[in-house]
């Protein structure tokens, strides 16, 4: 593809969707992740002569955009973005319920690190096995499992101590 514009014109639209997607559930904001993603585009027009192996793109790329992101997660602070909320809701729920939820997940996945961040959405949003994700991210296998291990414990301590603040602030209004 040596410098063919056009070339990667489609190949780039094929999968700039598909990595916002992945920079946005990482990163938990959208300028952060359209940095990241026009960080990896930008890497992969000069990298990509040199990918030896075609078949193994879509791990190469996830590789680039991981660290775009673990860039964007360590020089820029905590900011707050919009929250979309679903509009199909299981049945059952609610909407208040939904929001809720999401909303728990979201300030969860916020308070870890980004490493751990990356691994529980590579696996529970993307549906990576432990083995791609250890591909292509280039680490060992039980790196990974230690990540996702650490990272569901981190989001399980952020949801309870969530869970009894606000269990606080409804005994201390019903004592007023």
């Amino acid at each position: 593809m040596h410098g063919d514009h056009d070339a990667f014109a489609a190949l780039a639209t094929g999968v700039v969707d598909q990595c916002y997607a992945l920079a946005r559930m990482i990163l938990r904001d959208v300028d952060r992740a359209e940095d990241a993603v026009q960080e990896t585009l930008v890497k992969v027009w000069r990298e990509l002569p040199r990918l030896r192996d075609p078949d193994r793109f879509d791990a190469w790329l996830r590789r680039l955009l991981v660290n775009a992101c673990m860039d964007q997660g360590r020089t820029v602070r905590r900011t707050e973005s919009v929250k979309l909320i679903p509009l199909t809701l299981s049945a059952g729920s609610s909407l208040e319920s939904a929001v809720a939820d999401r909303e728990l997940v979201d300030r969860g996945l916020r308070r870890i690190p980004v490493d751990q961040r990356v691994v529980l959405v590579l696996h529970h949003y993307v549906g990576l096995s432990h083995a791609e994700i250890a591909e292509s991210l280039g680490l060992p296998l039980g790196t990974v499992k230690s990540r996702i291990r650490y990272a569901m414990e981190a989001m399980r301590a952020t949801l309870e101590a969530d869970e009894r603040g606000t269990s606080g602030a409804m005994i201390a209004e019903a004592g007023s």
